[in-house]
């Protein structure tokens, strides 16, 4: 009989696990505390569970999770991780330390299905999505391998987190849960290009994530032609959702990747403003961070602080992401596999 990994469970499935089995309710949260926060490789290390029930539990379950197989460093702290999944797939995740803050950008899919045309991680193709623990998992292997204690949770790595709705929720059950992860959603930031059903569906839920969406052009022209998911979620449905999703939970960040010669003139960002009208918003600039295999370049300081200035006159709220980990293929749009960048 093939064993079944107990880590695939969320705390809400552990109980009805337990329950099924005639235990005490307490149980759940020892086996789930033990999983997630303990860190236990096996039954055996469960010493707050009687020897027989740990027993019985190893005859039937696994907690099998993901495998560390390398990590890349930088002088500023900046680490890029390659985990391998059980099947044998392998996803990036990235750890960010800034101040008082130990950010984790963490993949949601093998690959993406959104082949973005400035973004490496669509060279790879669309593998499969997910897992909940898989997701969840990342945090844990990287906060054993660190030490730290991860602040913030952004769903920026590989894949599009809103078309891996459900697992992508079960997983922040994990990461919030004070038995789990304990990382609040007011901490943790779901990145999307822009799915409008997904947005739609984060309104509805009871969640209380952040939402950042790539936009990265307010031409509604030059986003299909940049960014294929755009051709089924129109712009204006995109805006409308924003602006709900400000008045009702918190409010969303635009990212603008500025790629040179392409959406980074004083038109672009009029055309920006006018489009982000009325709604209540953060913009985000990131200069473009370039990969061997794909032909576009960062542009000028020049050019780049020009945007800014002229951005600086708005209500917006505005940062400028200062670019980290891109000397080891680690910053935004750059997550790939080795074989894929040559």
């Amino acid at each position: 009989m093939m064993k079944i990994n107990l880590r695939a469970y969320t705390l809400e499935q552990l109980k009805d696990l337990t329950k099924s089995r005639g235990l005490a309710p307490y149980r759940a949260d020892q086996l789930f505390q033990w999983l997630w926060q303990k860190n236990a490789q096996d039954f055996s290390s469960m010493t707050n569970i009687s020897k027989s029930l740990r027993a019985e539990f190893n005859k039937k379950f696994t907690i099998d999770g993901l495998a560390n197989e390398r990590v890349l460093r930088t002088k500023d702290g900046v680490r890029k991780f390659l985990f391998r999944t059980l099947d044998g797939n392998k996803i990036e995740t990235v750890f960010i330390p800034e101040q008082e803050r130990r950010t984790l950008c963490v993949s949601t899919q093998v690959g993406c299905p959104y082949s973005c045309r400035f973004c490496a991680t669509g060279l790879m193709g669309f593998k499969r999505n997910l897992k909940a623990y898989e997701i969840a998992d990342q945090i844990r292997l990287v906060q054993l391998e660190t030490g730290e204690k991860i602040t913030n949770i952004v769903f920026m790595g590989m894949g599009e987190p809103l078309v891996n709705f459900k697992q992508v929720v079960n997983a922040i059950a994990i990461i919030s849960s004070p038995t789990g992860l304990s990382i609040s959603q007011r901490h943790t930031t779901i990145s999307t290009v822009g799915i409008n059903s997904g947005i739609r569906k984060l309104l509805r839920s009871s969640l209380k994530v952040k939402l950042a969406i790539s936009l990265n052009f307010a031409n509604e022209h030059m986003r299909k032609k940049m960014v294929p998911a755009a051709i089924n979620n129109p712009l204006k449905e995109l805006i409308h959702l924003a602006h709900e999703y400000s008045l009702k939970k918190s409010m969303v960040t635009f990212e603008y990747v500025l790629i040179d010669r392409i959406n980074d003139r004083l038109e672009d960002a009029r055309e920006l403003l006018k489009l982000l009208e009325g709604v209540r918003s953060k913009i985000n600039l990131i200069v473009y961070n370039p990969h061997p295999a794909i032909p576009y370049k960062r542009p000028s300081v020049a050019k780049v602080t020009r945007f800014h200035d002229f951005l600086m006159g708005s209500k917006h709220t505005l940062t400028l992401r200062k670019s980290r980990g891109s000397r080891i293929n680690a910053g935004c749009g750059q997550l790939t596999l080795p074989d894929t960048s040559h």
